[in-house]
């Protein structure tokens, strides 16, 4: 800002001392001209010889250089002018030199930093796959068969029923009258594509060692690394293995608001649909029981893998809401826990029928699976994903 200040004033000076040479300059023209006309009369062709000839000579030179023969001293003032841009010029060059010198160094570090800290991020979540302590944490292989099962839960809520189909326990909540026929599940899966989302997507469960989080309400949390959600992405990760077309929306539809949770849902389901076909559509959820917070119902199936048990939630017309397939959506259910009664007895509990829709109406064979309760924790629902995996593949396939 000083430099630019300083040069300003060089310039209002130099057009000043011109002003002022070409004012002196006009008078001496003038003085001239009135000292000839003094010794002599000139005749009007002499004066005008003389004026061109002064003109061609001034024509002759720039407009600088007049000032420069007139007064000497603006070559001097124009030269420091000269002088000062110059080495201006240069030390703008040489801070950009000194910057970039600095500035490279240190963008190379943040460079090595950042590729450090990606780096670090995949090993955790590679870290966070692995088996922690004696339980399972996250399941990688696949179920083995022919395992012993039992039911271990600690302080058992008794089992209520009121159908029966072979194994298959069934609690009818609705006015419908459940015959044989309906209950067979005599259906073919042609569209073998699976769709898994969930309404309550932030629903979790106690924590454990491997599974410690922070809840943001009572059994629920915005992280859906230890919520229902991350039992989802286990199931989609055992399907797949088998070779199964699995997608898994994890969209938040219970958060920030909990009203209009099935809403928010539904439109989710039908966007989905449009680009991924399925007849096959799960909504995971956790099961609650209000007075039993601590009820974490078990099953524990071979030496060591203690998993969660699962329930099927089947909706129905009875709430006024049309839903036409839902015998379907039932009979589905029915050939799932079927399987896995000869499999892993014990795994499912009873089915649900309920008058309750539950957007089921959007695929021949939807359900709900509510995959533990709160007092499971989430290392027993990731097992008991795997051991639905291989079930759904011996059903599908």
């Amino acid at each position: 800002m000083f430099n630019v200040a300083v040069l300003k004033m060089k310039d209002i000076i130099k057009y000043f001392i011109g002003i002022m040479a070409t004012l002196g300059m006009v008078t001496l023209i003038s003085h001239f001209m009135t000292g000839e006309n003094k010794g002599k009369a000139s005749s009007p062709k002499t004066i005008e010889t003389k004026i061109e000839s002064k003109m061609q000579e001034v024509a002759k030179a720039s407009f600088i250089s007049c000032f420069d023969r007139v007064i000497p001293a603006m070559t001097v003032v124009g030269e420091e002018y000269r002088q000062m841009a110059q080495e201006e010029e240069k030390e703008k060059s040489s801070i950009l030199e000194e910057l970039l010198a600095t500035e490279i160094p240190v963008m190379k570090e943040l460079k090595k930093e950042e590729e450090k800290l990606a780096t670090d991020k995949a090993n955790q979540e590679i870290e966070n796959t692995t088996s922690t302590g004696d339980q399972t944490t996250e399941t990688t292989a696949k179920a083995d068969t022919g395992l012993p099962t039992q039911v271990v839960t600690n302080q058992p809520i008794a089992e209520t029923f009121n159908v029966q189909y072979e194994k298959v326990k069934i609690k009818n909540q609705t006015k419908y009258t459940l015959t044989q026929e309906m209950l067979t599940p005599d259906i073919t899966i042609d569209n073998k594509n699976i769709l898994l989302f969930h309404t309550h997507s932030c629903e979790s469960y106690t924590s454990s060692e491997a599974y410690s989080y922070t809840p943001t309400g009572t059994y629920r949390t915005t992280d859906l690394n230890y919520s229902v959600t991350r039992v989802g992405t286990e199931l989609e990760n055992q399907l797949k293995q088998y070779g199964l077309s699995v997608t898994h929306d994890t969209s938040y539809h219970d958060y920030p608001a909990y009203n209009g949770s099935y809403t928010r849902s539904l439109a989710t389901v039908q966007e989905r649909l449009k680009t991924f076909p399925s007849d096959i559509i799960m909504d995971v959820h956790r099961d609650a029981i209000g007075s039993r917070p601590d009820y974490a119902p078990t099953v524990k199936i071979g030496e060591n893998d203690y998993a969660a048990q699962i329930m099927f939630v089947i909706g129905t017309n009875g709430g006024g809401l049309n839903h036409p397939n839902w015998n379907q959506n039932l009979k589905f259910a029915v050939k799932i826990q079927q399987k896995a009664e000869e499999m892993y007895p014990g795994l499912f509990k009873p089915i649900m029928l309920t008058e309750s829709r539950y957007n089921q109406h959007t695929g021949k064979y939807a359900s709900i699976i509510e995959v533990g309760a709160t007092g499971n924790t989430l290392d027993q629902c990731l097992t008991s994903m795997k051991y639905l995996a291989k079930v759904m593949d011996e059903v599908i396939k």
